[in-house]
């Protein structure tokens, strides 16, 4: 498994989003929940991404943070995982809200770190600003959490350039990463993609596969994916990994996967090479 750079460490290039393992409709049960991250760890991934708030409602809130802890207890040799949670995000039956005041940051961490067993946590991120709070608190939570020994990194999600640049005045070097959404079908993070690899902040591009699809359409973008990969002989999601990796050297792609075959399939992306050709077509579709 190729490495990339976060923080002040190095993790696998692909990594695994969990979300689907609690909010996918009907959910895998917990055996085949924890079958997908074992076959993640299995494929050498090391980068296992969660939140507080991936679950049904509010009444299961932590479910899947709790889900990946057992995985990784019941795996045997995961010491070299490093598991990114968030918080800021709440739940109100099936509706997500938002919190981003330091004194429920530090709540939220603090209920992490009991579901997920460690004494810190590896990267927590902000989930979402929160537009009743200030920027400047929420970057002051997450600094205060990195002063008092609670979390090892930092990182902030859905978070715009000006954003970026507020945080890595506040946090300083704790902050390392940036998770926006970004996919062959949603580029609008482009800016803030370029910005991370100038200035060394990992990006992490959530929904990775967003305007793909294994299935032939009628979108020219999906349709020229599909087209690579059908030159390469790789299946169509390999191929957007692949061009995720060739964006720039700090992308971290976390593909979320409810069956063990699809993130197998996903880990498998580091091998594939495109063409100067085809990554022009791919940055054009």
């Amino acid at each position: 498994m190729q490495q990339r750079r976060l923080g002040s460490t190095t993790v696998s290039a692909i990594g695994l989003g969990a979300m689907p393992l609690s909010t996918k409709v009907p959910r895998p049960s917990p055996e085949e929940a924890e079958a997908v991250v074992h076959a993640a760890l299995d494929a050498g991934v090391t980068l296992i991404d969660t939140a507080d708030a991936y679950s049904i409602d509010e009444a299961e809130f932590g479910h899947n943070e709790e889900l990946v802890a057992r995985a990784l207890a019941s795996y045997g040799r995961s010491d070299d995982v490093l598991v990114a949670t968030k918080g800021g995000h709440t739940r109100r039956g099936a509706e997500w809200e938002l919190d981003g005041t330091p004194g429920y940051l530090r709540r939220a961490c603090e209920a992490s770190l009991r579901r997920l067993g460690v004494e810190a946590i590896g990267l927590y991120q902000l989930h979402r600003p929160d537009p009743a709070t200030p920027w400047e608190e929420s970057m002051g939570a997450l600094r205060s959490l990195l002063d008092d020994g609670l979390v090892r990194m930092a990182g902030i999600s859905n978070a715009d350039l000006a954003q970026i640049d507020a945080a890595r005045a506040i946090v300083g070097d704790g902050l390392v990463s940036v998770q926006n959404q970004f996919s062959p079908g949603y580029r609008s993070s482009a800016g803030e993609l370029a910005h991370c690899a100038a200035t060394g902040l990992a990006f992490i591009p959530w929904s990775p596969f967003g305007g793909v699809s294994a299935a032939k359409s009628l979108d020219t973008t999906a349709d020229e994916f599909a087209a690579v990969a059908a030159e390469l002989d790789v299946s169509v999601y390999q191929v957007t990994l692949a061009w995720h990796l060739a964006q720039a050297d700090v992308v971290l792609p976390i593909p979320g996967a409810s069956r063990p075959q699809s993130i197998v399939d996903s880990a498998a992306a580091v091998h594939v090479q495109l063409t100067a050709e085809q990554r022009a077509r791919l940055d054009n579709a």
